[in-house]
């Protein structure tokens, strides 16, 4: 862990990876909650960092942090956001091709993957959701698209993620969605948000089984109370 001074009133603090960014970013709330840790304006998790700012004290916080003992994250828990998608993107069996699969396998392993939000930034409501095995990585397009339609589902390195609006990018489009993922109108604006937890799920199946899913919330995503039980390992996929 390294701080680095960033304005008057804030830590930038350098960590090895979105694993230890994860594991700090929740010892810091937890330690706020405790009333152990003085509260900051602002607590944004990146790649790499965690940006303290509003400390009264940056210093004397950078002092303390330096002693910190982090625990490794535990498993979250509750609120879980469904998202139901269209496996319809232009670069699905290029992907399927790049994991080896079939693009119904790579459909199984997308919708068969527990998410997480490591972090967000690119556009307003935009997460970097990781949860997909290191050798499913992907790499980004060689060349970008001058224009991603807003809802596109996409893969590049280690992260998913969905386009809230119409934008340039170079990710891998796998599928698209109607969820809204940034609303200003809603509260909170973001459907998105650090340590959320995500789920996929294939919008085709589920209007196969004549079902409307239960607790939308307008969003064209669904919010349910998750069980303790943990989602399964991530990045696993069946014999071919």
């Amino acid at each position: 862990m390294r701080t680095l001074p960033a304005g008057r009133d804030g830590l930038l603090v350098e960590l090895g990876g979105t694993d230890e960014v994860e594991a700090f970013y929740a010892e810091v709330l937890r330690r706020t909650a405790a009333g152990e840790f003085p509260a900051a304006r602002d607590v944004v998790p990146a790649a790499r960092t965690v940006l303290l700012t509003g400390l009264t004290d940056p210093a004397r916080t950078a002092r303390e942090l330096a002693s910190w003992q982090v625990p490794p994250a535990a498993p979250r828990t509750g609120t879980l956001v469904r998202i139901a998608v269209r496996y319809d993107g232009p670069d699905l069996a290029e992907v399927a091709r790049l994991w080896d699969m079939t693009p119904r396998e790579v459909v199984a392993t997308h919708t068969g993957t527990g998410f997480r939000v490591a972090f967000c930034g690119f556009a307003p409501g935009f997460g970097y959701l990781t949860g997909l095995g290191d050798h499913l990585r992907v790499p980004r397009r060689e060349v970008p698209r001058t224009a991603v339609p807003a809802g596109s589902v996409a893969l590049a390195g280690p992260y998913t993620g969905v386009y809230p609006r119409s934008s340039p990018g170079g990710w891998q489009l796998i599928g698209t969605t109607d969820a809204v993922l940034w609303d200003p109108a809603r509260a909170p604006a973001a459907l998105l948000a650090p340590g959320t937890r995500v789920r996929f799920t294939d919008a085709d199946a589920d209007a196969g089984d004549g079902a409307d899913a239960p607790g939308d919330d307008g969003s064209g995503a669904e919010r349910a109370a998750e069980d303790a039980t943990d989602v399964p390992p991530s990045g696993e996929r069946g014999a071919r």
